[in-house]
């Protein structure tokens, strides 16, 4: 498989090689020809890569080659330490003001605000995808190469929405603190009504779409060196529910995004100087086992790769209780995660 995806990258034709949290086989799905497809409605079978944009259409790499095979993870060595680089710094913390200052104006509840980092890179996009497998085994990892749209790779921690059968399983995300050797996470009051905030955004947002709906109690999770707040959230379809109707319900997410949604995508849109496109948009796969059966996830913890540069991108989520210097000091700790990969 792995030679399978040296020739495709050589020859241009788009494919896409992933493993799901916590498991071993790694699936690669190859087209055989270069042309750009699209998902219109999310009924077509494939691995699907979708933009920040919800308006925007989903790539689609269609499956006229699917192969299996397994990885195992190997320790990677004990990353060396990383020299973060402090340029850029006061874009950020004025774009974090302004995000409390709508806040404040009462436009927004939340909103996520983010950066990209440039680094020039050596390893290959193949060795860099083993590198993150070997390092984040519990997350979803992946590889996406389209000749139009680029080669991007990550190891994203936030499903986005799972179906099978009817049955819905997503997630409520929020909060960052790094992690400590021997050392539970300390939640303040603005994690805990971060976290909260999007669980009730998510119900909201649901609730006219399932039978029946639950959202469990808050529980820290760890994520390579940074820890999280996130509650599992579950359901049963109504039965003529189409997909889309969830998908559309639930991207962007307030995680990557803010409440309410569209308020917070155009502020997003006006204030951030970069386009961010394929970050923190999703991917995954869909009805490649059985129709209707999706397993997406949310294109967090990612870079896009080119011939020597690496692009990789970090945010958070700014409420009225921000402080905007430990803002920029949360997403320089979020970075070392992907520096660390490289």
């Amino acid at each position: 498989m792995w030679d399978r995806a040296e020739a495709s990258l050589e020859e241009g034709l788009p494919f896409a090689l992933y493993r799901k949290p916590d498991e071993i086989e790694i699936h690669g799905v190859f087209q055989s020809n270069n042309t750009l497809h699209h998902s219109k409605d999310f009924t077509e079978k494939g691995f699907v890569f979708a933009p920040f944009n919800s308006e925007s259409n989903a790539v689609l790499i269609q499956p006229d080659n699917v192969l299996e095979g397994s990885f195992r993870t190997e320790n990677e060595p004990s990353t060396k330490t990383i020299s973060l680089d402090e340029s850029g710094k006061g874009a950020h913390i004025d774009l974090v003001r302004n995000g409390i200052k709508e806040i404040e104006k009462g436009r927004l509840q939340k909103v996520v605000l983010s950066r990209k980092i440039e680094v020039p890179i050596s390893k290959s996009p193949l060795e860099i995808f083993e590198t993150l497998l070997n390092t984040y085994p519990n997350a979803f990892g992946y590889l996406f190469y389209h000749p139009e749209v680029g080669t991007w790779c990550g190891a994203t921690p936030e499903t986005l929405v799972k179906i099978k059968d009817k049955k819905l399983q997503t997630m409520s995300l929020a909060a960052t603190l790094p992690y400590v050797d021997n050392k539970k996470p300390d939640w303040g009051d603005k994690e805990i009504e971060e976290q909260q905030m999007v669980s009730e955004y998510i119900g909201d947002k649901l609730a006219h779409t399932m039978e029946r709906l639950e959202i469990d109690e808050a529980e820290s999770v760890r994520a390579g060196n940074l820890w999280h707040l996130r509650s599992e959230v579950s359901g049963t379809m109504l039965p003529n529910l189409k997909v889309k109707e969830v998908i559309k319900a639930l991207h962007p997410t307030p995680a990557v995004c803010g409440i309410p949604t569209k308020e917070a995508q155009q502020f997003i849109q006006a204030n951030e100087n970069y386009q961010r496109t394929f970050y923190t948009g999703f991917l995954g796969e869909l009805n490649l086992r059985a129709q209707g059966e999706l397993s997406l996830f949310v294109n967090l913890r990612c870079m896009q790769l080119e011939t020597d540069i690496a692009s990789i991108f970090v945010g958070g989520g700014i409420t009225e209780a921000s402080d905007p210097e430990s803002e920029w000091i949360e997403t320089q700790n979020k970075s070392k995660t992907m520096l660390g990969v490289l």
